[in-house]
């Protein structure tokens, strides 16, 4: 471990280069299909791009402020991005050897040829040229300017360039357009494909021209402060106040092939206005996230097979959702299991002439949503509609605001979230009026309602009748409507009111079962644990002999395994072709066991700054859904890596037999 960092708490960003680390694990893991680990290639690259422009960006500002502000926000930032850029160069060696070595030449086994343009036959260099005249040529943006003089060319925030030293001490700087295919197949009339990137059909045409060689070249920008996410009230607006003159767009990182002369980085630096901490070495190509579209022109299968999402074993028993939801609390694991039901549980809703009310909040919306749709028609069929959007949901702001505007113009009511908090619950309450009674049904979970990412990303969802926990919920609303304060509530945990001292209660009861020579247990699984104090209750639980199961599968700032510190507790991390995303909570309780499901990863943020709604499972079948699926992570030796005190990430090795949980929770709920 470096010595910046101590061995109490490892360091949030270096833990979550450690994630993005066990995502570099699965490119290389050759149990995955071809395309799997290509798509692997491009999650890297999207996820170290959003790295630097959040995460970097935020460092670098702060290290600006005021040293009694500073002090409060980050230790020692100098040495935080230097260490950063150290491990970023170094998983960038791997990448790249793991393209060059592994993908391209696994490529060749199924005859698909990538190639750059050094290797065009005579057809294909034909071919490149008549590409470049018929789609680049009129369109490509190429600047030039004076090399000695700062900002005489501008890179756009992570756009792709090629960028060569002209004569005469100028720089060209060469954009590959992103309205076109970043690959491009040449004809076939056989069963060898040859691929390569627009990169080199650009490279083969503009060498024909000029005699200078081009170099891969991107910059990440700073595009906006982040701060928002982390921080709240007095400390946020001590920040904000004390950078007001900063620089938006200031460079973040500058990738460039490692194999570009002195002469051309020297020459970069001063055109662009970059500095030496600001480059990170890559390889000839940038902007691996477009592999997510990397053509495969054979005939074979080299991706995984579809897992089609199961239909719900009890909600496909009824012809009303509503039914359902009354029969007994329902829940839901997708995408095992499909989301179809909320989505007609919203469709029903909108039709229903006995829905008189519907309430929920959206963080991330689809682009093109059916259940989206179902909102705006149930507003426009004159319904109480009141929809909270996450406006600052990072990077969907646009879907967000657009379809907030769709629901105001059919009749909804939009509330958008307050400065100094982020509305991060995935909630939804309707309410019914029946011969002049109420009823009323929530929806809680543990992701968004957005159909694509519930076929990407495991989460739980509950739908409940429960009239405590739907009064309980509806309070929640009523608190983002501006009706109340406090939301009282004894069955849901709500933060930023109730969450933190729940949780911390149900973990000192532990330490007193153990401390009574009882067993005390914990097992938690969630995307990030960063919350100092929630990890120093932690340490003292382990201290007092309480077994603590952790699964994590981003961001983990404890250290476990330190002798009188946390020898009791063990942490796990599973990577595989969903984005775990659930979060779960479990405590022994004497015997009688606690269990809840809800949006909160113990992050500063998720317990003091967001509202988030945690619910119990209180239905005895739910309950052995929940803990059943927990147990399957707790047992995987496939994909499940070990986090350990230097998060090394190896894989779990035993002798039992071979267990892949996600696989093992798709025939889970296949065999019920």
């Amino acid at each position: 471990m470096s010595k910046l960092f101590n061995s109490k708490y490892y360091h949030r960003d270096l833990s979550w280069l450690r994630f993005n680390h066990r995502v570099l694990q699965e490119i290389k893991d050759k149990r995955n299909p071809l395309y799997e680990r290509i798509k692997f290639l491009a999650i890297f690259s999207s996820n170290l791009d959003e790295f630097f422009k959040v995460r970097v960006s935020d460092i670098r500002q702060i290290k600006d402020l005021e040293k009694p502000l500073r002090k409060k926000l980050i230790t020692k930032p100098n040495k935080v991005l230097a260490e950063i850029k150290k491990q970023v160069n170094q998983q960038q060696q791997e990448f790249g050897s793991a393209f060059l070595d592994e993908i391209i030449p696994d490529l060749k086994k199924e005859n698909i040829h990538l190639i750059n343009f050094k290797d065009f036959n005579k057809q294909q260099k034909l071919y490149a040229e008549d590409y470049y005249s018929s789609n680049l040529k009129n369109t490509v943006d190429i600047q030039t300017g004076p090399s000695s003089i700062k900002n005489s060319i501008f890179a756009k925030n992570e756009a792709s360039y090629l960028v060569a030293l002209k004569e005469e001490e100028q720089i060209e700087l060469v954009e590959i357009p992103d309205n076109q295919p970043r690959f491009v197949v040449f004809p076939s009339t056989d069963q060898t494909f040859y691929i390569t990137f627009l990169d080199d059909i650009l490279k083969h045409n503009l060498l024909n021209k000029n005699s200078k060689e081009y170099y891969a070249l991107k910059i990440s920008r700073d595009a906006e402060l982040y701060i928002e996410d982390e921080f709240s009230g007095d400390l946020m607006q001590k920040i904000l106040d004390a950078l007001p003159k900063r620089k938006t767009g200031q460079a973040t990182r500058a990738l460039i092939d490692a194999s570009a002369p002195i002469a051309l980085l020297e020459a970069v630096k001063n055109a662009l206005d970059i500095y030496n901490t600001d480059i990170i070495f890559g390889g000839v190509y940038h902007n691996f996230k477009d592999f997510f579209s990397f053509p495969n022109p054979t005939k074979k299968k080299l991706n995984n097979v579809n897992l089609e999402p199961i239909p719900h074993s009890l909600l496909t028993k009824y012809n009303s959702v509503f039914d359902a939801i009354e029969s007994k609390d329902q829940l839901i694991h997708y995408p095992h299991q499909s989301f179809e039901p909320v989505i007609k549980l919203l469709e029903e809703a909108a039709v229903s002439p006995e829905v008189k009310t519907i309430k929920m909040t959206l963080y991330r919306l689809a682009k093109t949503s059916r259940l989206n749709t179902a909102i705006a028609k149930a507003a426009k069929a004159g319904k109480n509609v009141i929809i909270f959007i996450e406006a600052k949901a990072r990077f969907d702001e646009d879907n967000n605001l657009r379809w907030g505007k769709i629901f105001k113009e059919n009749g909804a009511k939009v509330i958008y979230s307050y400065p100094g908090i982020k509305v991060h619950s995935k909630i939804l309450y309707i309410e019914k009026e029946i011969k002049g009674k109420l009823k009323t049904y929530s929806y809680i979970g543990t992701g968004n309602f957005n159909e694509k990412t519930a076929k990407l990303y495991t989460d739980f969802g509950l739908m409940t009748a429960n009239s405590k926990i739907c009064k309980e919920l509806n309070r929640v609303f009523l608190v983002l409507e501006g009706v109340l304060i406090v939301p009282k509530a004894k069955k849901l945990l709500i933060s930023p009111f109730t969450s933190r001292h729940i949780f911390s209660t149900m973990v000192e009861k532990e330490i007193e079962l153990a401390q009574a020579g009882k067993k005390g247990l914990i097992v938690l699984k969630m995307n990030s644990l960063e919350d100092k104090k929630m990890i120093q209750l932690l340490y003292k639980a382990s201290n007092a002999g309480v077994q603590i199961r952790l699964l994590i599968r981003g961001i983990c700032c404890l250290v476990p395994g330190i002798k009188g510190q946390s020898e009791n507790i063990t942490i796990t991390s599973i990577l595989d072709r969903y984005l775990e995303h659930g979060r779960v909570y479990l405590f022994g309780n004497n015997g009688d066991e606690k269990l809840f499901i809800g949006s909160a990863d113990w992050m500063t943020r998720n317990l003091s700054h967001r509202i988030e709604v945690i619910t119990p499972v209180r239905d005895k079948d739910n309950f052995k859904i929940v803990k059943d699926i927990l147990n399957i992570q707790l047992s995987d030796n496939v994909k499940a890596r070990v986090i350990d005190a230097e998060q090394k990430n190896n894989y779990v090795t035993n002798n039992n037999a071979p267990v892949q949980s996600q696989l093992a929770t798709y025939n889970y709920f296949k065999n019920q």
